[in-house]
């Protein structure tokens, strides 16, 4: 894993902040609307960026039995992982945060996206989809995955 300083706001290369869902499609799913997203990471136009905790709940998500009829390889997708993010610690709880999610469960990638600057977080997930215009004004867009893909273009 990467570790580096905070990223300043100002970076030339965004930083992006894929929640579980997103990085199982890139790695599990192989679904085409995530596609030109994992490019861009692999072409270094964008950063991903991640946590302990984020990596802890994928790891989790890759063992679910649920996804064994997948054929994937837990491991060998947790080494992709290792190699393509630069890890942060988890950001402190802000008390409040900045943006509550409905869903605790995503919590963490709202508060990481903000704590770290991002510029990106992109998701499926309702919950955090709902924050969209209230994350415009922190300075954080988030879309769908094929929405970055239109909005990058």
């Amino acid at each position: 894993m990467n570790t580096t300083p905070d990223p300043p706001r100002d970076s030339a290369t965004p930083w992006l902040v894929a929640d579980t869902q997103v990085v199982l499609d890139w790695l599990v799913f192989r679904d085409a609307t995530a596609r030109p997203l994992l490019q861009a990471v692999l072409a270094g136009r964008l950063r991903w960026l991640a946590t302990p905790a984020i990596r802890a709940e994928l790891e989790h998500m890759l063992r679910h039995p649920t996804l064994a009829r997948w054929g994937h390889q837990p491991e060998q997708a947790l080494t992709f992982f290792d190699g393509h993010t630069t890890l942060h610690g988890d950001p402190m709880a802000a008390s409040p945060p900045r943006l509550r999610c409905s869903d605790p469960d995503d919590q963490i990638f709202i508060d990481v996206a903000l704590a770290r600057r991002a510029t990106w977080l992109v998701t499926r997930d309702r919950a955090l989809l709902k924050l969209r215009r209230k994350a415009l004004g922190h300075g954080l867009s988030i879309v769908q995955p094929a929405e970055w893909r239109d909005s990058a273009t």
